[in-house]
């Protein structure tokens, strides 16, 4: 197939999003597939609010509308919610194209931590409703997650798990860390809905570890001088990073699914999370990692886990997987009574339906 993906999320981001397509689309030109992608690469943009390392980019429907169909894909994914995905679902709506879409972030909620007013959280759940009524298949990462979008009326709910890299993320000697033990470690946005207040308020002794940046990044390290915020960190160092630390701290009650916690894993490092979705679909209790209500009780038996364990517990996610499972639920964009497209003599698209 011809399989077009619309992301607001691409290189040079560092996120799930990104890291999950990138894998995805490697799956899939491996088995043959013709990937293509409208990102916002050599496209004008602006800063995220809130998110500045985040840019947004636009382009108009008519455009969105030639750009598709000049790749004259078979099927149409539309993988975010943005300003990007937005034109996409205007474009595939007016020509009667079908498309399935991905929910990957909790929106809603991160625009109510950061907006506190009544209100806010029922409209973003509003919005998010709206942006994915129409698509032929929501793609979520956990079945916690679908629950939640079923108890809120979303319509057409699958199951899209994720995967892990095991020639990158696996056992390494444990000393790319030299800091005093034991290593708690958090990975990801340094930004305020990720519960990092709740990381940074734990009793723990030894070293506390931050891999990330964000907007929270100068206020938490004004605020926790001892703690050690190493940036981005990318590759075999992220990977050896992982490995280094006794525990991986998720303290999110809010991420759809959690990808680092697959990555900590694989590397041996067992997993302390609250007892919330994600880190229950994802974390195995007892034996990839623990919940709790609370985080000091959930590391203090994280820390007692064998880690060659962790890593066995851990095999069942992969990649081809992850692939076989997006594959499965695409749904050809033009039905076979479908006409084709039509110009005018200035090659202007008059309709594809």
């Amino acid at each position: 197939m011809r399989i077009l993906i619309v992301t607001d999320a691409w290189s040079p981001q560092v996120n799930g999003v990104v890291r999950t397509l990138n894998a995805v689309i490697r799956e899939l030109s491996a088995k043959g597939h013709d990937v293509r992608t409208i990102n916002p690469d050599k496209r004008p943009s602006w800063p995220m609010p809130f998110y500045p390392e985040i840019s947004l980019t636009r382009t108009s429907t008519g455009d969105m509308m030639r750009e598709i169909a000049a790749i004259m894909p078979d099927v149409i994914h539309i993988a975010t919610e943005g300003p990007l995905g937005w034109t996409a679902r205007r474009a595939c709506l007016s020509q009667g194209w079908r498309f399935t879409t991905g929910f990957h972030t909790r929106f809603a909620e991160y625009a109510a931590a950061r907006i506190p007013l009544p209100g806010v959280l029922s409209a973003g759940w509003r919005v998010l409703r709206q942006f994915h009524k129409p698509s032929q298949a929501v793609m979520v990462p956990t079945k916690s997650i679908g629950h939640e979008l079923d108890k809120r009326h979303f319509t057409n709910v699958k199951i899209w798990t994720r995967g892990v890299d095991r020639s990158q993320f696996k056992i390494y000697p444990r000393d790319h860390l030299d800091l005093p033990r034991p290593i708690v470690l958090y990975a990801g946005r340094l930004a305020i809905e990720k519960g990092i207040d709740d990381f940074m308020a734990l009793k723990v002794k030894g070293s506390k570890v931050l891999v990330g940046d964000g907007p929270e990044r100068e206020r938490l390290q004004r605020r926790n001088p001892d703690a050690h915020f190493l940036g981005f960190r990318h590759g075999e160092d992220y990977a050896r990073t992982l490995a280094s630390a006794d525990v991986m701290v998720f303290p999110s009650k809010t991420d759809t699914f959690g990808l680092v916690m697959l990555e900590a894993m694989a590397c041996g490092t067992p997993v302390a999370a609250y007892n919330a979705p994600s880190p229950l679909d994802v974390v195995e209790h007892g034996v990839t990692g623990c919940f709790a209500d609370r985080l000091e009780d959930a590391v203090a038996s994280a820390s007692q886990l064998d880690r060659a364990g962790v890593r066995e517990g851990s095999m069942h996610f992969s990649w081809a997987k992850c692939a076989e499972m997006f594959e499965s639920w695409l749904v050809p964009c033009i039905s076979t009574e479908a006409r084709q497209p039509s110009w005018d003599a200035a090659g202007t698209l008059i309709h594809l339906r």
